[in-house]
């Protein structure tokens, strides 16, 4: 089979990339420059320079491929908002158009259970739906792109999927989490949410889904791939065990985090690039992101590892990697 992948060089994109490879099927990879196409192809990636925000660049890439497995985003940075718009709303409606126009067979889409926003504890399903004011720019923007954009084109007969991944870790992450684990494998982290939980899942077993979904997700339908609930701080103490790391993270009470969002609000509207250290805060306040992946399971054959299987390995790859680098 040929699939056309976008965010090929991403973290969660590069390894469908791989799985869709070491399958045996052909992958025509989305890239933006001229060196990202010579380094891909060097892994037998054929290479299709453009962009998700540029529909007709990207046509002849998907024209006539088995499928389409579209994992490009751009995550907040206050600098770049209408980048991260157009790259996750005009980006995702350009593929999904595509798909339709070209009588594409299948498109795996990979959202995020951010658009649920706070699920407050609750362990949500797929027909939950978020009302209120989401928590972070990134989760409206992402929101808006799931249910403004790919929603009602799967209504409309287009045959997309989408998986909704949770926390996703494991090796070549850069993510502010991946930069937190690190931080306890060397002993750094001190204090950290008592209550803030994610859906845990790792990479490969998010890339093994994709594969899973275009071989037997029925088109129209919505997974969640969130893996095992855990706090934060459950993960960063597994994290540190695996160094050698003893003492664990004191439990930051909810109410601590909370009131400090609460006081740095009003001054990130003053100066925007304090959003982010305010959307953080009011992330450590006790969010929750968390979904209930039973439906994954029964139907494509979802199996993550538990945290205590995955996190260790991944934990030392990332601090080896983060090393190397610097």
């Amino acid at each position: 089979m040929h699939y056309f992948v976008t965010g090929a060089t991403g973290f969660v994109g590069g390894y469908v990339t791989s799985q869709l490879l070491a399958a045996g099927h052909d992958v025509t990879a989305l890239v933006r420059t001229r060196d990202d196409a010579r380094d891909i192809a060097a892994y037998g990636v054929r290479p299709h320079i453009g962009s998700v925000t540029d529909k007709e660049g990207m046509r002849s890439g998907v024209r006539g491929v088995d499928g389409v497995l579209h994992s490009a985003g751009h995550r907040l940075a206050f600098s770049d908002r209408k980048t991260m718009e157009a790259v996750n709303v005009l980006g995702s409606r350009n593929v999904f158009e595509l798909v339709r126009e070209l009588s594409i067979p299948k498109c795996i889409f990979t959202s995020t259970l951010n658009v649920f926003s706070d699920t407050h504890g609750a362990v949500v399903d797929e027909s939950h739906r978020f009302t209120g004011t989401h928590l972070t720019e990134y989760d409206r923007v992402r929101a808006e792109a799931h249910f403004g954009v790919a929603a009602p084109m799967m209504d409309s007969g287009v045959p997309i999927i989408a998986l909704m991944p949770g926390m996703v870790y494991g090796p070549r992450d850069t993510s502010a989490m991946a930069r937190l684990i690190t931080r306890a494998m060397l002993g750094r982290i001190i204090a950290v949410s008592a209550n803030t939980a994610y859906s845990w899942a790792h990479v490969m077993d998010v890339a093994h889904a994709h594969v899973l979904a275009m071989q037997f997700g029925r088109p129209g339908e919505t997974y969640i791939i969130g893996g095992p609930a855990h706090t934060v701080r459950e993960a960063l103490i597994l994290a540190g065990n695996s160094a050698g790391k003893k003492r664990q993270p004191i439990p930051i009470p909810s109410w601590v985090a909370g009131s400090s969002a609460a006081l740095m609000r009003p001054f990130s509207y003053i100066v925007p690039p304090w959003r982010r250290t305010a959307d953080r805060l009011r992330i450590a306040a006790g969010v929750t992101y968390l979904g209930d992946d039973s439906k994954a399971r029964e139907e494509i054959g979802f199996d993550p590892r538990s945290l205590a299987e995955g996190m260790p390995d991944a934990a030392r790859a990332t601090l080896e990697e983060m090393i190397d680098e610097g």
